[in-house]
């Protein structure tokens, strides 16, 4: 199993030089991933081609792009570029965001979010493979398409799939999934056994996660279930926590000494997880730069 780590999920960074920053610490750290949320800050693909740009070895992720507010051809030509300013080391992830964004935020209909993802991958999956497009679909409508992107072609592409439509639509047509507020029990139970029920044995999981390491883990909790409050409250997300059987995101959080992050984490690649993703909460000095060298000398 690789090991990642997550930037954004606890919000906005100073400056964008700072993320790359960061991404460079994690390469640094002798971790496999960078993973960048696309929330409402920097746009996370521009800023992975940073990243990628000043980095030698490690691979960088989107978790996850939204799909409704880009056409799959452009989304496709952003995706390529990036991978080849990185030597082929991007990952595509995407999702379908949440209705109070798309509809609420962006003031574009969320109907039919299953059919959206249906036609946006068959749109998609062909252009990053670099053929020609033809598609003809109630929300896209697409004729003679391609892409010639040098360096940049069949890159993997994870969708943030959770429920059993969307883990079906993605086992037949992507790569894997890109999980958040995920359970170890939902995911051993749920996810991964939905993947294998649609025919894919050997999906991409990734399973990101909130995570420190610490002694003070009452204190750390509650600081997690404040700054990650809204996560519980979006649908999908309550779904997944709820099949967990939790009050809210800290109760999944990976909190407490070596030992126990490390036992937390090797569950996870015993389960068939294939990538770690980190989510570091920084709940005290010095937080984040010590979960960073833990999960460092766990991937050594």
């Amino acid at each position: 199993m690789r090991i990642g780590a997550m930037i954004g999920a606890d919000g906005t960074k100073d400056s964008i030089a700072e993320v790359v920053r960061l991404g460079k610490e994690i390469e640094a750290a002798g971790l496999d991933h960078v993973w960048l949320a696309n929330i409402f800050s920097y746009d996370a693909i521009t800023t992975l081609a940073l990243i990628g740009h000043e980095t030698s070895r490690v691979r960088v992720g989107t978790a996850v792009t939204p799909t409704y507010p880009r056409h799959p051809g452009a989304l496709a030509q952003q995706a390529m570029t990036t991978a080849a300013a990185t030597n082929n080391r991007f990952t595509l992830g995407i999702g379908l965001s949440h209705q109070v964004v798309i509809e609420n935020m962006f003031g574009m209909s969320y109907d039919k979010p299953a059919k959206h993802m249906r036609e946006y991958l068959s749109v998609l999956m062909p252009l990053l493979r670099g053929e020609n497009v033809i598609f003809h679909g109630e929300q896209y409508q697409v004729n003679g398409l391609t892409l010639d992107i040098p360096g940049g072609t069949d890159l993997p592409v994870v969708v943030a799939a959770l429920g059993p439509a969307m883990i079906k639509l993605t086992a037949e047509m992507a790569d894997g999934t890109n999980t958040w507020m995920v359970g170890p029990k939902t995911m051993e139970k749920h996810i991964i056994p939905s993947f294998q029920a649609a025919g894919k044995s050997d999906p991409e999981v990734v399973a990101g996660m909130p995570i420190v390491l610490t002694t003070n883990i009452d204190d750390a909790k509650a600081k997690i279930a404040q700054n990650l409050t809204v996560y519980g409250q979006l649908p999908s997300y309550r779904a997944m926590l709820d099949r967990e059987g939790v009050a809210g995101p800290a109760d999944i959080a990976i909190v407490g000494d070596e030992n126990q992050l490390r036992g937390q984490i090797k569950r996870f690649q015993d389960m068939g997880v294939t990538d770690f993703n980190a989510a570091i909460m920084d709940t005290e000095d010095g937080a984040y730069a010590r979960t960073l060298e833990f999960l460092g000398s766990m991937n050594g």
